[in-house]
């Protein structure tokens, strides 16, 4: 018989979520709710929007500054609206 080392164990709050992960990886598993924090931290606050950086192909900003200029919107009201109806829209579904 040989001497073995004893193995070593997993921190309490490591084995609760090995288990947890464990749990959540059977066929019959439910997943859990996804959970949407109330404040979104991305992009730099400006009032209650946030302003982030965008690249754009610049044949794609040329329509999109036409359209802003036909109707008299700023660039980023025609940005949004149309990020808004794609979202909204099928789309993506």
């Amino acid at each position: 018989m040989s001497i073995q080392r004893k193995p070593k164990t997993l921190a309490p709050a490591a084995a609760a979520a090995a288990e947890d992960a464990f749990i959540a990886g059977a066929p019959d598993a439910v997943p859990a709710p996804v959970v949407t924090p109330a404040v979104y931290e991305k992009g730099v606050p400006k009032g209650n929007k946030r302003q982030i950086t965008l690249t754009i192909a610049p044949e794609l900003l040329r329509k999109v500054d036409e359209v802003a200029h036909r109707t008299g919107q700023a660039r980023a009201a025609i940005i949004n609206m149309a990020v808004y109806h794609a979202l909204e829209g099928d789309i993506f579904k």
